[in-house]
Parts: C-alpha cells; sequence; structure tokens
C-alpha cells in the first residue's frame, strides 16, 4: 500500500479498510437447526489446542460486526427469516462457510416436514465444508481457503472437496 500525497483519502481509508478486514475478519455463528455437532466442532476450532484466532479469525456476538457466517445445520422453517435477518445485517462485503453435511445438503434432516432446504438455498455460500460433523482441521482449512482467496483479491470462492483426514 503505496499512496502520495495527492491520493483521496477515501482510497486510502477504503485501502486501510480491506487490509484489516482481511487480516482480521470477525465472524458470527448461527445454528439453523442441526444436532449440534457441527457447532461443538466450530467451538473445538476456538480452543487452544486448534486455536483458530491464530488466523486472526474472531468469533463477534453481532452480525453488524461480522465479516463472515459459519453456518451450520439445514434451514428449518422457523429459522429461515432469521438467517436471512442476519446476513442482511451484516455489512458488505460479506461471506458464507456452510458447516457440515447437514448445510451442505440438508444431510440426515432432508425431506423433513419442517426442513426448507440447505443453506445455499437461503443465501449464497461461499465455502462448503463438508463432514459429519467435520474435523476442526477441515473447518480451519475451509476459513484459511477463503481467507487466501481474499487476499488474492477475489470476491468469490469456490466449494471445495478436498478432505481433511488427520
Amino acid at each position: 500500500m503505496e499512496f502520495s500525497p495527492d491520493t483521496p483519502w477515501q482510497k486510502v481509508l477504503d485501502s486501510v479498510r480491506r487490509w484489516a478486514r482481511i487480516n482480521s475478519p470477525w465472524a458470527i455463528h448461527y445454528n439453523s437447526g442441526s444436532c449440534n455437532g457441527c457447532d461443538i466442532e466450530i467451538l473445538a476450532t476456538l480452543t487452544p489446542r486448534y486455536d483458530l484466532e491464530r488466523f486472526g479469525v474472531k468469533l463477534q456476538g453481532s452480525p453488524r460486526h461480522a465479516d463472515i457466517l459459519i453456518c451450520t445445520g439445514p434451514v428449518t422453517r422457523q429459522s429461515r427469516e432469521r438467517l436471512l435477518r442476519i446476513y442482511e445485517q451484516m455489512p458488505d462485503p460479506k461471506f458464507v462457510v456452510a458447516v457440515g453435511s447437514c448445510g451442505l445438503s440438508g444431510g440426515a434432516f432432508r425431506g423433513c416436514y419442517n426442513i426448507v432446504g440447505d443453506i445455499s438455498e437461503v443465501v449464497p455460500v461461499d465455502v462448503f465444508i463438508p463432514g459429519c460433523p467435520p474435523r476442526p482441521e477441515a473447518i480451519i482449512f475451509g476459513v484459511v481457503k477463503l481467507l487466501e482467496s481474499l487476499k488474492k483479491g477475489k470476491a468469490e470462492v469456490a466449494a471445495f472437496s478436498e478432505g481433511v483426514h488427520a
């Protein structure tokens, strides 16, 4: 980031915001109807053993301050509007990570009377992390792939199907 004295202040400010967002993204977690297996694995990524915060990712409680929405479970009729509201409250640019088989395809809950569908049917998903539940290493791998693509300047991340085995 090199700027001359003639550079407009708005461009400098935008550049600093982009740098901060890439190097220290804030994430919010939302369970849209899962069995809590994926939620436990997400919490495990924040423990000292896996330490997701070493990549600058901080779990945030408010969608108004979050850059990344980490979503688990199939979308239920009751959680659909809430998920949309959370997504709409996030500032642009915003990214969505779908965690677990239920978030990708409905998993074991697919076809149930109260299931609307998977997460990508309600909000656009940038990264899919497969598994039932996915291991903490796989979740970290997916988040790191998202961060790498942001550093390269790509707005979208393709879904990955590489497994992380430990």
